[in-house]
């Protein structure tokens, strides 16, 4: 059940993954301890890259989509992770409203939202689907590519609360990660769950702010068990002010990425690793994969052409890009199908719950997969990512999984942080300030 996964197994991937095992019990007991002084996300996922000497999270979502890749083996998982998520969100919920993106089209997108309608169904709740598109004025149903069908009914707005007609929810889950901007209707509510918070959307969210809170959490979790944060973390810069079209901030990025390399080298060179670092300059707002540019040398960056600037210049949106992070490039090993891959983990509360491979034929080892021309190839294991088999090999399937889920949740644990350090202050406490 296990797709065919090879991985250029080093000695210190193999070192690394005996070390989780072996620390098991202090890393299960340190993030207990971590969840009762945060509060999980209700759902998130985020991209690994699994280099042979170095496992680290390269981007995380607070907006996840892609449910429809999780193999139907995980659905008791996400059933019972959502359960804990609502009964430490709202107990006595019966109602919920899913809003989700814009992408009636998107016959992917669709079937994921009706997969997470289905698991949130299996909770006792009452879910139904509310559209943010204007032309929805009445229940619209759609016909999914694989014969399932999703409802989208106009929302409505009564005082600070939204519904639809006749529907009254405690809590609305945002599927929508407001590249955007924040919606009117959802501005203002009283007395009902907003999840995540407004302030995750992307029109406000950083990735370095989520970049930092993750260095906090990778250095402690480094002391706790005794290793390199660096061997699960991968370094970052910033360059907060350019523009890719008028050619300004070439020199903030170009001095920023050199830096960059300039560390990882030492590091390289430190641990013995023969390859070529490189770096991934991201837009510090945005998803999808758009405004993602993936550089050696610091010249790279001086004197783009015109395809190369209009790439990195607008995202989701048609948002433009103005600031940047430079993120250390972490080289996947592993491959499915002869083709490079990268693990995509899924949590829900403070579990892990699935995941699947993004593979692409088309991309190197050193490349952003999230790309046209990728697919997926759903996991599917007896055993979830919190169960390790200490009486197999380090690299055996359920210990390797294991290694993901571990490095996955220190990304969620950095999103929980990142998400409580950027909550506006209330209204009264701002008019003091």
């Amino acid at each position: 059940m296990v797709p065919h996964l090879t991985t250029a197994l080093t000695g210190p991937l193999l070192e690394l993954e005996k070390h989780f095992l072996g620390h098991a019990t202090e890393i299960e007991r340190w993030m207990r301890v971590q969840w009762q002084d945060h509060m999980p996300p209700f759902y998130a996922s985020t991209d690994l890259r699994n280099s042979g000497f170095k496992l680290a999270p390269v981007d995380l979502n607070l907006f996840p989509g892609g449910w429809n890749n999780i193999n139907d083996v995980f659905m008791p998982l996400c059933v019972q992770a959502a359960q804990d998520a609502i009964e430490r969100i709202c107990p006595d919920a019966r109602q919920l409203l899913l809003i989700p993106e814009n992408h009636t089209r998107n016959q992917f997108y669709l079937q994921n939202v009706a997969k997470l309608v289905s698991v949130l169904q299996l909770t006792g709740l009452d879910v139904r689907v509310g559209s943010l598109l204007p032309e929805v004025t009445a229940p619209t149903t759609l016909e999914l590519a694989n014969g399932g069908t999703l409802t989208l009914e106009p929302l409505v707005r009564t005082g600070n609360r939204v519904g639809l007609a006749g529907f009254n929810p405690c809590a609305i889950l945002l599927n929508n990660d407001l590249s955007g901007g924040t919606p009117a209707i959802l501005k203002g509510l009283d007395e009902q769950w907003l999840i995540p918070p407004l302030h995750a959307g992307w029109h406000t969210r950083r990735k370095t702010r989520h970049a930092a809170a993750y260095d906090r959490v990778a250095r402690e979790f480094g002391e706790v068990i005794g290793i390199d944060p660096w061997r699960i973390n991968p370094e970052f810069g910033v360059c907060g002010q350019i523009n890719f079209q008028e050619r300004t901030g070439e020199d903030c990025l170009a001095a920023e990425v050199d830096k960059l390399l300039t560390r990882i080298r030492e590091k390289y060179k430190e641990y013995e690793v023969d390859e070529t670092p490189f770096v991934v300059v991201k837009a510090d707002a945005g998803t999808y994969g758009m405004g993602v540019m993936t550089v050696r040398d610091a010249s790279e960056v001086v004197g783009l052409n015109r395809r190369q600037r209009n790439k990195m210049s607008v995202v989701k949106e048609g948002l433009q890009v103005q600031e940047v992070i430079i993120q250390e490039g972490v080289h996947t090993f592993e491959t499915v199908d002869d083709a490079v891959a990268e693990p995509v983990v899924y949590m829900m509360d403070r579990f892990v719950v699935g995941g699947f491979y993004r593979v692409h034929t088309e991309r190197g080892r050193d490349e952003n997969l999230n790309a046209p021309g990728m697919h997926f190839k759903p996991l599917a294991f007896q055993t979830c990512c919190s169960l390790p088999d200490c009486r197999q090999a380090p690299d055996a399937a359920p210990n390797r999984f294991y290694a993901y889920g571990v490095v996955a949740r220190l990304a969620l644990l950095a999103a929980s942080v990142e998400i409580e350090e950027t909550e506006p202050a209330e209204p009264a406490e701002a008019d003091a300030a």
